[in-house]
C-alpha cells in the first residue's frame, strides 16, 4: 500500500512539472493563410518551411509565425490564388521537410499510448505485490534449511578447528568413513546407524561438531532449527520435513542437521508444547521419513538438543536416532586446546599462559573460552594496544562469568563498608569449613548485579558432591548474612542471591538427592514433567519445606559460629577490601595465617568455580 501511494504522488509530481514547461514554453503565433500571401506580397518573409501542412515562417525581423496550407493544393498553388505573382515568390526560400512515419504516428498515437501504458504498469505493480504474496503461498511448505557446500571453503570445518570432545569426535569418525566409503560397511552387511543425536549442555559445541563431520566427509550439510518446522497451518511441518530429505536424498550423500530438536520431538500426548497437532504431525512425519530411509541411501540426519530427557521414546529408539553422543564441559586440558584454537587470529603477548587460563576457568563451554579470548582482545583494543596480554585475559574471565566492571556504581562509605564485611563474611566461613572450596578472589568492585563477589575454585575434577561438601557450601554462602547480622545488628538486601542459591540447594538435597534423614532415600517429584503438578501430597510438602528451613538454619547457626570465632580475621580482611576493593589468594592466604588460620593447600585443577555474588 506504501508502495502504490508513493508512485501515485510521482505521478501526480511528473504531471505537475509538465504543465509548468509547456505553459513557459512560447509557442510561434499562428496566422491565416491570407496573412501569410499579404507578407510574401510585402517582401516581409524570409523563409518558408513545409512540413506536411504546416508552414514554420521566418520573417526578415526574426518573428517567427505558423500557419495551415491546404492539404489538397501545393504551397505556391494557394498562394497564387491569394494574389502572390511568380516573381514575388521567388523572393522566398521555400523548404520542405519530409516528415517520417515514426515522427507520424508518435505524435498521433502519444496522446492515447503513454496513459495506456502507464494503467498497465500501474496495473503490474499492484499484481506484483499481490503475486508475492500468493508465492509465499505456494512455497510455504517447501523446506526452509540452509545449505553449506562442500566447496566452501570459507564455510567448511574440519576436525582440526574443534578442540576437546575426544569422545565424540572419536564416534563421528564413523560416520565420516560411511560418508567416504559406504561399501566397506555394506559388503560386510553393517548399517551404519541413520541417526545421531548430539547431547550437551548449551556452548558445547554440538553445532560445530555436525559441520565438522560434513567438513572431514566433503559432503553438503542441510541445517535447520527444529522451530522452523512448526507453524500456525496443520500440514506445513510435515510438508517441509518431506521436501528437506527429498533435498537431501537428492545431494547424497549429504548430512541433515536438525538443531534444537526438542522444539519438535518432544513426547506426544503429554500437554507439553500446547498440545499442538501441527507439532505431533511434524514428528511423525521425521519418523516415517528416517524408516523410509535404505542403507544405499547414505543420508545421515544429525540433530542437537540440550534438553534429552524431553524427547519422544520413538524419536530415540534403534533405526532412528539410535547412536547418542554426549559432549560434556570440557576438561583443564581440552579448554587450552580450545583456547589455543581462538587464539590463533590473536597477536598475543610474551606473558600469555593458556595454560593458566586453562586452570582459572573450570566449568567453561567451549562458547564461553571463546567469548572470553574475543573480550580479552577487545579490552586490549580499547587500550589502544596491539596485543592481547595475560591481565587482559583474566579480566575477561570474571567478565565473562558476572558482567563487566560498574565503574559508574559508587557505594557509599557506609554501603561499601558493609559490603566489605559480607564478602569477609563468605570468605572466612568458607576458608574454616574442611569440606568448602578454598577461596581464589575476593572483591568489592561491582560487577553487573552484584555489589561484589567472592570466587572459589574447588580442588580436584569431580563429578560428585557429598552432604558435607553441600553442607559447607551453604554455610559459606549463608556466611555474608550471618556477618551483617553479626556486626551491624541489621540486614539488608545484598544476600538476596545468597538465600536464593542456599535454598534452590537444600531444597535438592532433600527432594532429589535424598540427603534427608527425616524424609529418607526418596526422590520426591523426580518423574514430574515440566508443567505437571507435583506427584506429592501436601503433608509431604510440608515436610520438605520443614526439613529445608532446618537445614538452613543449622548452617546459618554454623557460620555465625565461625565468624564471632574468628571475628579478628573477619575485621582484617574486610579492612583491606575497603582498602584496596580486591584480594587474590595469595594475599588472602596470607592474612589467614597471620591470624592463625592454615589455608587450604591443595593444588587446584578442575570443575565449576563457585561465584558467591554479593
Amino acid at each position: 500500500m506504501g508502495n502504490l501511494l508513493t508512485t501515485i504522488i510521482v505521478l501526480l509530481l511528473l504531471m505537475s512539472g509538465y504543465s509548468l514547461i509547456a505553459d513557459l514554453t512560447e509557442s510561434p503565433e499562428m496566422v491565416p493563410l491570407s496573412q501569410v500571401a499579404r507578407d510574401v506580397k510585402a517582401g516581409e518573409v524570409e523563409s518558408i518551411t513545409i512540413s506536411g501542412d504546416t508552414l514554420a515562417l521566418t520573417y526578415k525581423d526574426g518573428t517567427a509565425r505558423e500557419s495551415i496550407k491546404d492539404p489538397s493544393a501545393g504551397l505556391p498553388e494557394t498562394l497564387t490564388t491569394y494574389g502572390v505573382t511568380p516573381e514575388e515568390l521567388a523572393k522566398v526560400a521555400i523548404t520542405i521537410e519530409a516528415e517520417s512515419g515514426l515522427r507520424f504516428w508518435f505524435l498521433t498515437l502519444a496522446p492515447i499510448v503513454l496513459p495506456l501504458i502507464f494503467l498497465i504498469f500501474l496495473f503490474w505493480f499492484i499484481s506484483r505485490q499481490v503475486r508475492g504474496a500468493g508465492m509465499q503461498a505456494f512455497t510455504f511448505g517447501q523446506s526452509k534449511a540452509r545449505v553449506v557446500d562442500p566447496a566452501d571453503t570459507a564455510q567448511r570445518v574440519t576436525f582440526a578447528d574443534v578442540a576437546g570432545a575426544r569422545e565424540a569426535k572419536e564416534e563421528l569418525l564413523e560416520i565420516v568413513d560411511f560418508l567416504k566409503n559406504p561399501k566397506k560397511f555394506l559388503d560386510i552387511g553393517a548399517r551404519i546407524p541413520k541417526g545421531i543425536i548430539l547431547m550437551g549442555a548449551p556452548g558445547t559445541g554440538k553445532t560445530l561438531l555436525a559441520r565438522a563431520v560434513a567438513g572431514e566427509a566433503g559432503v553438503p550439510f542441510f541445517t535447520i532449527s527444529g522451530s522452523e518446522f512448526v507453524e500456525m497451518f496443520v500440514g506445513v511441518g510435515a510438508s517441509r520435513v518431506r521436501d528437506l530429505f527429498q533435498l537431501a536424498k537428492r545431494a547424497a550423500p549429504a548430512i541433515i542437521f536438525v538443531d534444537e530438536i526438542d522444539a519438535v520431538g518432544r513426547v506426544r500426548g503429554s500437554g507439553v508444547g500446547g498440545g499442538n497437532d501441527e507439532r505431533e504431525q511434524t514428528l511423525n512425519q521425521i519418523l516415517v521419513e528416517m524408516d523410509g530411509f535404505e542403507p544405499h541411501e547414505k543420508v545421515v540426519v544429525m540433530a542437537a538438543t540440550n534438553r534429552p530427557d524431553v524427547l519422544d521414546p520413538a524419536l530415540l529408539r534403534p533405526g532412528r536416532f539410535d547412536r547418542r553422543v554426549v559432549i560434556d564441559l570440557p576438561d583443564r586440558k581440552e579448554r587450552e586446546e580450545i583456547l589455543a584454537i581462538h587464539a590463533r587470529k590473536k597477536p598475543l603477548g610474551a606473558d600469555v599462559n593458556l595454560a593458566v587460563v586453562a586452570e582459572r576457568t573450570p566449568g567453561f563451554s567451549g562458547a564461553e573460552l571463546y567469548s572470553l579470548m574475543n573480550e580479552g582482545a577487545i579490552l586490549a583494543a580499547r587500550e589502544n594496544r596491539k596485543e592481547v596480554t595475560q591481565y587482559d585475559l583474566i579480566r575477561s574471565i570474571e567478565k565473562v562469568m558476572l558482567g563487566p566492571e560498574r565503574k559508574s556504581h559508587l557505594l557509599s562509605k557506609k554501603e561499601k563498608e558493609i559490603t566489605a564485611y559480607h564478602e569477609a563474611g563468605h570468605a572466612l566461613v568458607s576458608s574454616v569449613l574442611p569440606h568448602a572450596d578454598p577461596v581464589h578472589k575476593i572483591s568489592i568492585i561491582s560487577r553487573g548485579r552484584a555489589a561484589g563477589y567472592t570466587l572459589k575454585l574447588p580442588f580436584e575434577d569431580k563429578k560428585m558432591q557429598s552432604r558435607k561438601e553441600f553442607f559447607d557450601d551453604i554455610a559459606g554462602a549463608l556466611g555474608g548474612y550471618a556477618a551483617e547480622e553479626l556486626v551491624f545488628g541489621d540486614i539488608t538486601t545484598g544476600p538476596h542471591n545468597d538465600l536464593a542459591v542456599v535454598t534452590a540447594l537444600a531444597r535438592d538435597m532433600v527432594a532429589r538427592y535424598g540427603m534427608s534423614e527425616k524424609l529418607g532415600p526418596v526422590a520426591f517429584g523426580a518423574e514430574r514433567g515440566p508443567g505437571l503438578p507435583e506427584s506429592y501430597s501436601q503433608d509431604v510438602a510440608a515436610k520438605i519445606d520443614a526439613e529445608v528451613s532446618c537445614i538452613i538454619d543449622t548452617e546459618k547457626k554454623r557460620a555465625k559460629e565461625i565468624i564471632a570465632k574468628h571475628r579478628a580475621v573477619l575485621n582484617a580482611i574486610a579492612e583491606k577490601l575497603i582498602e584496596i576493593e580486591t584480594i587474590e589468594r595469595d594475599e588472602f592466604e596470607k592474612l589467614l595465617i597471620a591470624n592463625g588460620i592454615k589455608p587450604k593447600v591443595k593444588e587446584l585443577i578442575e570443575e565449576k568455580p563457585k561465584v558467591i555474588a554479593g
